[in-house]
């Protein structure tokens, strides 16, 4: 297994060892052990999955302290365009995005430590996202970041014109706005 680095402090690419014959393939999606020396330490202690067609975005989403969560997070059918930015204040990133393509053929993984929002753009004509989390979903300590801010100006590679996005995501506060009260701790 290969921990990339992205140049954001503890957010890690990460490639698994992937072993394919005629049968099919196996890899290790997750081994606590080999993460924990890389430096992910998580208490994993929710799963979830979710299905959407191209061009929906999600996002981008975070959940305020004491309920933050980092997220280990991978597509299982399908391709999207996984997009976080950092809310860590004093973090040398803050304020700046990630993005990298995420499939079910490239079997790559992203690790999110708390205090990125995060979201996804499905590029592939449907995608099965899943993702482990170290907290449980607070619904009072959810917040987001509209995927759309000006100043953010990420490129979600869907056409204007055929994004599919949650009325409740369209409501939500541009960056400059947003609720966040993150810390950049090493």
């Amino acid at each position: 297994m290969h921990f990339l680095d992205t140049g954001f402090p503890g957010l890690l690419v990460i490639e698994p060892k992937v072993f394919e014959d005629e049968r099919g393939y196996f890899y290790e999606s997750y081994n606590a052990r080999l993460y924990r020396d890389a430096g992910i330490d998580c208490d994993f202690l929710q799963d979830n999955q979710s299905k959407s067609s191209y061009g929906v975005i999600r996002g981008l989403h975070y959940q305020l302290e004491p309920h933050a969560q980092a997220k280990l997070v991978r597509v299982i059918s399908g391709e999207v365009l996984d997009v976080v930015l950092d809310l860590r204040k004093g973090s040398p990133r803050f304020g700046e995005s990630f993005a990298v393509r995420l499939s079910a053929e490239n079997k790559k993984q992203l690790f999110i430590p708390r205090g990125f929002a995060h979201g996804f753009s499905v590029l592939s004509e449907e995608a099965v996202f899943f993702y482990k989390c170290d907290g449980y979903y607070e619904k009072n300590s959810e917040r987001g970041i509209r995927f759309d801010d000006p100043d953010l100006n990420i490129d979600w590679m869907i056409p204007e014109g055929q994004r599919i996005v949650s009325e409740k995501d369209q409501k939500l506060p541009f960056f400059k706005l947003a609720e966040h009260e993150f810390k950049f701790q090493l």
